[in-house]
């Protein structure tokens, strides 16, 4: 893969005076993330869910996913559900669509918190 792998790259603040990524683009950068990831809500989100073995482990998977947002200034939407289930959807709400920033935070996440 040519250039800098996405979770090696860093989240940069968005101010809202950029487009949105076309189709073309997110389907591009969704092929460098793990498997499982989608793109939802008409092309303005990407999500994914987690199952976890059992409720402290999805709740530590929580924990380290808001530690990693955190770091990055770019936050996803967490729902826990079930006991051991975990629905990450990022977006970039200045936008009201995708940017680079919700591919590499997902994919942050894969590399430093996913089971």
């Amino acid at each position: 893969m040519p250039g800098k792998r996405l979770h090696q790259k860093k989240c940069v603040p968005c101010e809202g005076n950029e487009p949105p990524l076309t189709r073309q683009v997110a389907e591009r950068l969704l092929a460098e993330l793990d498997q499982g990831w989608q793109i939802d809500d008409g092309d303005k989100s990407i999500g994914k869910e987690f199952q976890l073995q059992n409720f402290q482990e999805a709740i530590n998977f929580v924990n380290n996913v808001a530690k990693i947002a955190e770091e990055e200034g770019h936050h996803p939407d967490i729902h826990l559900h079930g006991w051991n289930k975990v629905k990450l959807t990022h977006s970039t709400h200045a936008i009201q669509g995708l940017s680079e920033n919700d591919f590499i935070l997902a994919a942050k996440i894969e590399k430093h918190a996913a089971p």
